[in-house]
């Protein structure tokens, strides 16, 4: 066991794809896969579950997984261990769910920049079942999230709305319609999608909505046409994913239903300088982009 594979491990633990995993550490699937299973015979537990059609973690995965994670956090802290502190700006650090604000992150960090010249930012990935409690438990500064409605300690500032889509694989009868209603939908097969929180989603309703500890449920947005596409079930998704996360065997197909609204969370409480810059960025970016935010809510 060294250093990469626990590297390697929580990588898959957050892909749940061989392919997508490799890519990120710049190798191929084969080799990356070989050293996922030479770290399985070291620590003497199979840690992640593998069928043609998905990867999920077992118990004991994700207890190493949680571990490893630790242990990565203190050895990349070593470089500064010992070392006078020396005072600085601190970093703003930004959750990010899915494609985040599509094509208006450009504008959005300008608005930043211009209000924290001597600020860095740090980027941390966000999913379905954290998005919320990583700015409330103050993992990070702010977020862009799925706003679903109101939560109980953190302030929203909606950026934009993308209608509501259907993921629906090519081979379902489903995948030539121009839109799906709800009665078109009701008795079909869905992917489970873990939530943040007890009771059904507001915006998902009676379709797919797991509890996050599922079996087989998706937790990151990006995965969502993947899962589709293996196991022949049906998904949701915001318009605009069409164009950031296209996928061969899968459609996407207007439906009914609210639209999927973006987000920036704060918490509600929190005054310093630097989020209020954020809260008023997220406030004038939809005035900026109109004809931007148009095209994204049609998914173009």
């Amino acid at each position: 066991m060294d250093i990469r594979d626990l590297r390697y491990a929580v990588t898959l633990a957050e892909e749940l794809h061989f392919g997508r995993a490799a890519r990120r550490h710049y190798i191929s699937a084969q080799p990356f896969g070989r050293r996922i299973q030479r770290l399985e015979r070291d620590v003497g537990a199979l840690l992640f579950e593998r069928t043609s059609r998905r990867v999920a973690l077992t118990a004991a995965g994700e207890r190493f997984v949680a571990q490893a994670r630790s242990v990565l956090a203190a050895i990349d802290a070593l470089p500064d261990a010992g070392l006078p502190r020396v005072a600085q700006t601190p970093a703003l650090t930004l959750g990010v769910l899915g494609f985040g604000l599509a094509d208006l992150w450009p504008r959005f960090v300008d608005l930043l920049h211009d209000r924290l010249p001597a600020r860095a930012f740090v980027y941390q990935d966000l999913d379905f079942v954290n998005q919320y409690d990583a700015v409330r438990e103050g993992r990070v500064d702010a977020a862009v999230v799925h706003y679903t409605g109101p939560v109980e300690g953190l302030a929203f500032e909606v950026v934009f709305a993308s209608p509501r889509v259907a993921l629906v694989p090519t081979r379902s009868e489903l995948a030539g319609a121009e839109f799906l209603s709800h009665a078109d939908l009701d008795d079909r097969q869905w992917v489970p999608v873990a939530r943040s929180g007890p009771g059904k989603s507001a915006w998902a309703g009676p379709w797919g909505a797991a509890e996050p500890s599922a079996a087989g449920c998706v937790r990151n947005p990006a995965a969502l046409p993947a899962a589709v596409a293996a196991t022949g079930g049906l998904s949701m998704h915001a318009a605009a994913a069409a164009r950031f996360y296209p996928h061969p065997e899968v459609h996407f197909v207007p439906m009914a239903g609210t639209p999927c609204e973006i987000a920036v969370a704060t918490r509600a409480g929190d005054l310093r300088e630097a989020t209020r810059a954020v809260r008023e960025a997220a406030r004038i970016l939809p005035q900026l982009l109109p004809g931007t935010l148009t095209d994204l809510s049609r998914g173009r």
